[in-house]
């Protein structure tokens, strides 16, 4: 369907594709993935007609329909609906052409020819493609002006899959959608009886909708069966095989370069040695496996807070004396991590605005420790970074009076070393845009890190970095997000916003995942079901904190006998560096303490395992 040869592109001097080769199947869904900065943007302009490479091509089929989302967002008066049914050109040409027709024959042909393509179902089917989108019947009969860039997008996204074209162009389809609508368009797009490139940074979303991977790294191609997972597999099968060839070869280079030191100023030998050099010459170096040493998330942990860090009494939020969410009760704790989960629109960032105290309640209280710091991340502070100014200013600017080293160490933190911390923003890629923004915000440890959709501009590795840097903060997470991966790998509570306020919902996000499937997008609960669930979640979360508590203070205390142990058998093998009250100790008395103490670790190392048993427990 789509032959990819020898595809050379170069931007300001640098190669960006380096005769790209690829063959797709037809009606393949190709991932295509990379790097940040890789180039997978620029190969699907080349495929879709809009970059001509340096050299080489993309060839389709002759006749084949191309769609691909323009990057600007339509608007104007038209109506979602009406945008949608005007992107099939056929039928909005062949109807426009009805109406004033007064040649009967034409007439006849004009309708045989709108009865072939469907054209009296299409408003169906918009319908139906809008509704999956996110759009009611209200919303589709609204004015495009009145949405927001991302909305719009959606009818960009809309219209296009409506079209159905013989190669389907997606670059970063999800990025404007939550995740009932990711779902939404996971179901379609299995379904779709035509070729899709899809370019997508999602690992849940790759390994339901593609059936081959396109990997993009330094400029070449490679085609791989399969989702996300068995790509995965397959690249670090052939990295091993990579290194392990490269460390033969490089043996082997080493061989011939002693061979040639040793026999070249030696008559009878000069011959062989000269092979050995135009041998040398020949070997192509195999290129090294390599990882982006840059790719790196920190964040600083903060001082200790007594719990609760926030608490939510019946508070009510809203904008110019509107309120959009009621009745709000919740707890936010210094260690939880906690997913916001809901439709776009029904109140997600409201209430991460809330909390990140950039709105008052209109209503009831709202009490937050005095001594908290709260890091809040949207994507609207990536796109306001100074493009004319480096991460280095950025962050100087933010940590006034901080000395130099603090400045870099906080830089250093996620990945701006070196060159990177003094190049422009504006030379930045968005996912170092991203770390940069994040950056930013951790300067001072916050105690709270809220996240609204912070894996829009990272690829699939930089999303498995932050994942782990999450992993590993001991402050407290409220997250917003529609990837899936990152949800279930660094949330252990999950709050719905839904129905005008925000509940604890019980279950898991494939639990959440099935209901949205189950056809009730809503995810609405009775009110109370979700007050029992909203105290059962309660009391687990009082309990796995007083085990948790329990756990570290047994951790402790084998931290300390296993000093005291340590200190009596140096005692007791050489009495002469015993201090303090063990120097006063006889051989059998430091034998008897030996033994105490010992079986002090026993039982404590039992508790120990006891305890994080029970943690598991809970955590299954």
């Amino acid at each position: 369907m789509l032959n990819l040869s020898d595809i050379t592109v170069r931007l300001g001097g640098r190669t960006i594709l380096d005769r790209a080769t690829a063959a797709l199947p037809p009606r393949g869904r190709i991932g295509l993935i990379g790097r940040n900065g890789a180039g997978k943007s620029t190969l699907v302009r080349v495929i879709a007609g809009m970059l001509e490479p340096d050299t080489g091509s993309a060839d389709m089929p002759r006749g084949a329909r191309l769609g691909y989302i323009a990057q600007e967002a339509p608007g104007g008066d038209s109506t979602p609906i009406e945008t949608v049914l005007a992107a099939d050109v056929e039928r909005t040409a062949l109807l426009a052409e009805s109406e004033n027709m007064e040649d009967m024959d034409r007439l006849g042909d004009i309708h045989e020819r709108l009865m072939a393509i469907d054209a009296w179902s299409a408003p169906s089917r918009a319908s139906r493609i809008l509704v999956g989108l996110g759009f009611d019947e209200e919303m589709q009969n609204r004015p495009l002006e009145s949405f927001s860039g991302g909305w719009r997008m959606r009818v960009a996204l809309a219209s296009l899959l409506f079209s159905a074209p013989d190669l389907l162009l997606l670059d970063e389809p999800s990025n404007h959608l939550d995740l009932e609508a990711v779902l939404w368009l996971e179901d379609f797009l299995k379904s779709y009886q035509a070729t899709i490139v899809v370019v997508s940074h999602e690992r849940d979303f790759l390994n339901n909708v593609v059936d081959h991977i396109l990997h993009l790294d330094r400029g070449k191609l490679t085609l791989y069966p399969g989702g996300y997972d068995a790509f995965e597999r397959q690249r670090a099968e052939r990295q091993a095989q990579q290194a392990a060839a490269r460390e033969k070869q490089m043996a082997e280079r080493e061989k011939l370069k002693e061979f040639v030191a040793r026999n070249s100023a030696r008559a009878s030998t000069a011959k062989q040695a000269q092979s050995r050099v135009k041998a040398l010459a020949r070997m192509q170096p195999i290129a090294e496996v390599m990882d982006d040493p840059s790719l790196s998330f920190d964040f600083p942990d903060p001082t200790a807070l007594r719990p609760p860090l926030i608490t939510l009494d019946l508070a009510t939020v809203g904008y110019n004396e509107t309120p959009i969410l009621k009745r709000l009760n919740l707890r936010i704790d210094p260690d939880e991590r906690v997913a916001l989960l809901g439709r776009n629109g029904n109140g997600k960032t409201t209430l991460a605005r809330l909390l990140a105290a950039q709105l008052t309640p209109m209503e009831g209280a709202m009490q937050a420790s005095g001594k908290m710091r709260v890091g809040y991340f949207t994507q609207y502070q990536v796109e306001e970074l100074d493009r004319d100014e480096t991460p280095l200013q950025h962050m100087s600017s933010l940590m006034e009076g901080s000395s130099p080293s603090a400045v870099r160490g906080q830089l250093g933190r996620f990945g701006f070393q070196g060159d990177k911390a003094i190049t422009k923003v504006g030379k930045l890629s968005g996912g170092e845009r991203a770390r940069l923004a994040l950056a930013l915000i951790t300067r001072d440890a916050p105690h709270l890190l809220i996240l609204d959709e912070p894996t829009n501009h990272l690829d699939v590795d930089a999303r498995e970095a932050l994942i782990q840097a999450l992993n590993g903060y001991t402050g407290a997470v409220v997250i917003v997000s529609h990837d899936r991966h990152m949800l279930e790998m660094t949330a252990d509570r999950l709050v719905l916003v839904d129905g005008g306020t925000a509940v604890d919902f019980d279950g898991a996000i494939e639990d959440y995942i099935k209901l949205i499937l189950s056809g009730d997008g809503s995810g609405k609960q009775s009110k109370a079901k979700a007050k029992a669930d909203a105290r059962k979640q309660a009391e687990q979360r009082e309990q796995d904190k007083l085990l948790r508590k329990q756990a570290r203070d047994a951790e402790a205390a084998l931290v300390k006998l296993t000093e005291q142990r340590s200190a009596l058998d140096r005692a007791m093998f050489d009495p002469s560096t015993a201090q303090g009250p063990l120097a006063k100790l006889s051989m059998t008395e430091l034998m008897k303490r030996r033994a105490s103490v010992q079986e002090q670790i026993d039982a404590s190392e039992q508790s120990w395992l006891e305890l994080n048993e029970q943690l598991e427990a809970i955590a299954a």
